[in-house]
């Protein structure tokens, strides 16, 4: 019988191989697009018979990619491009980039321009997504994309494709929210390497193959006795939570993540695509429920905060982590009312800066070994 520890191992092997998983798609005559961050609607390249593939950059050397960039860009932005001038994207049947914040855009133009071998589809979501106008906006905008990835795989997207492809994301979504519950209930079982690996996995694997694995796991976890352990949960927030040094750290001073609002984790699986007879529109309606995110413009539902707050009692989390990417001006800008918030609760929280260059992690030791032990005293 296979065990928790072994089918954590095998997410663990996928999400440190991508290109071992990219190369064996094309290998079997598969074509894959790239989904760039964030909020792709990956359904219709699934319903186009294509793999859609996860670029969220990658640990390592910013080089060609500073002809493009200033400095101070995020290293995601910049390894996606960097990634792409170097071949390591060699082989991809094309890549979808949104432009949801003043980074994603260059990044997107600059792509275009810079590897032009790699067919390149545009994404221009909404910032006025729920009204009427927003979703018909949407739906003009996915539509194109539609077409788009037709002509790449050579035979048209059926509406009955793309809703057993919706089907098939709304599983996965589901999966993987029932898996967050059960780390977050079994931290004895599951670390906090362990829990990203089970996450960023998903962008390396088709939907269906993830949700098998996932849906086996969640089994084996459900099966679990009442956890005893003595240990302090936490709530994670940020754009990325998967540097296995700094997860590491977590994992010696007794921290377990209990939930999160990391956009490459439980962000981007919170709704799933309503029922509606053109499916099409029932995308651009899940995109228009898409809330509590600094990258979106909501103008009548200002109240994040008190969203994350609610989230963070919800999972009995005794205090926060937050990973702030360095030169993320949304969240940067979203983290003076998110401390306040914090603060009136009398919730306990630190932030780290962290990029996909980190090399040096004794000061986020240093942070997370005091918090540790102020979250103990508590």
């Amino acid at each position: 019988m296979t065990t928790i520890k072994e089918i954590l191992s095998r997410f663990q092997e996928i999400a440190s191989n991508p290109d071992n998983r990219l190369q064996g798609y094309i290998k079997d005559g598969k074509k894959v697009i790239g989904c760039f961050p964030y909020y792709v609607p990956e359904e219709l390249v699934s319903a186009a018979d294509m793999v859609p593939f996860g670029i969220w950059g990658a640990e390592g050397t910013i080089s060609a990619a500073k002809e493009y960039f200033a400095a101070f860009y995020c290293t995601i932005a910049q390894m996606n491009l960097e990634m792409g001038l170097t071949g390591k994207l060699k082989g991809l049947s094309g890549v979808i980039v949104p432009s949801l914040c003043d980074t994603l855009r260059p990044l997107s133009q600059n792509f275009r321009v810079a590897v032009p071998d790699i067919p390149f589809i545009f994404v221009a979501h909404p910032q006025n997504r729920k009204k009427e106008f927003g979703v018909q906006y949407t739906v003009d905008i996915y539509g194109k994309i539609k077409k788009q990835l037709e002509a790449i795989a050579g035979h048209k997207i059926t509406d009955e494709k793309l809703t057993a492809a919706i089907d098939v994301y709304n599983q996965s979504r589901a999966a993987r929210r029932t898996f967050v519950r059960l780390a977050g209930e079994h931290p004895e079982a599951v670390t906090p390497a362990e829990r990203s690996a089970v996450l960023k996995s998903s962008f390396f694997m088709t939907k269906q193959e993830h949700t098998v694995m996932v849906n086996e796991l969640n089994e084996l976890l459900m099966a679990l006795p009442n956890s005893d352990w003595q240990g302090i949960r936490i709530f994670t927030s940020g754009i990325l939570a998967d540097n296995k040094n700094l997860l590491g750290i977590l994992e010696e001073n007794n921290l377990a993540v209990a939930a999160d609002d990391v956009a490459a984790e439980s962000r981007g699986i919170r709704v799933d695509v309503p029922k509606h007879p053109d499916p099409l529109y029932a995308l651009a309606l899940q995109f228009g429920e898409q809330d509590h995110d600094p990258l979106l413009h909501d103008p009548e539902l200002n109240n994040r905060p008190e969203y994350i707050i609610k989230q963070i009692r919800s999972c009995n989390a005794k205090g926060v982590v937050i990973l702030m990417m360095q030169f993320c001006d949304p969240e940067e800008m979203e983290y003076p009312d998110l401390k306040k918030a914090l603060e009136q609760e009398a919730i306990p929280h630190i932030i780290i800066g962290v990029d996909q260059q980190m090399r040096d992690f004794a000061q986020a030791r240093t942070q997370i070994q005091a918090f540790a032990d102020v979250l103990s005293m508590a």
